[in-house]
């Protein structure tokens, strides 16, 4: 078998946590959604934030973040509303429905997070992170 790499393993292990995330949420009566949905809900604070700041504290472009939550949106669960602040601006809110969303999604990433913690026991759980922060900080 030919050795898959470094990229192909990434990729497949996001994969697999994406799975692992969208299968609890589907138990958690909060269907369709993926790891990336679970993120940008994770993201919104209480008052409304920012596309903008959903995006860099996500990590990814504001095109991604805009797809995600254009997608939330459809579902119900976040609103766009002019910002108090710019009223040029969106910020993007909870609804009541995103509020139980995002619980259950800190819910579904935290038992996934805690699966593969146990799966690679403390030392070497602690080790890839610390590998993944500084390929991250690279980038940054």
């Amino acid at each position: 078998m030919a050795d898959p790499g470094l990229a192909r393993l990434l990729l497949d292990a996001y994969r697999t946590v994406d799975a692992e995330v969208a299968a609890a949420l589907e138990d958690r009566g909060v269907p369709g959604l993926t790891a990336g949905h679970a993120a940008a809900l994770l993201q919104v604070d209480r008052s409304g934030t920012r596309l903008t700041e959903l995006a860099r504290r996500a990590g990814i472009t504001k095109q991604a973040m805009m797809q995600a939550v254009d997608d939330l949106q459809s579902r119900g669960l976040v609103r766009r509303v002019p910002d108090p602040a710019d009223a040029r601006a969106k910020i993007v809110r909870l609804t009541a429905r995103g509020l139980r969303a995002r619980a259950e999604a800190r819910r579904a990433v935290s038992g996934v997070e805690a699966r593969v913690r146990r799966r690679l026991g403390e030392r070497r759980h602690e080790a890839l992170r610390a590998t993944l922060e500084d390929l991250v900080a690279d980038e940054e």
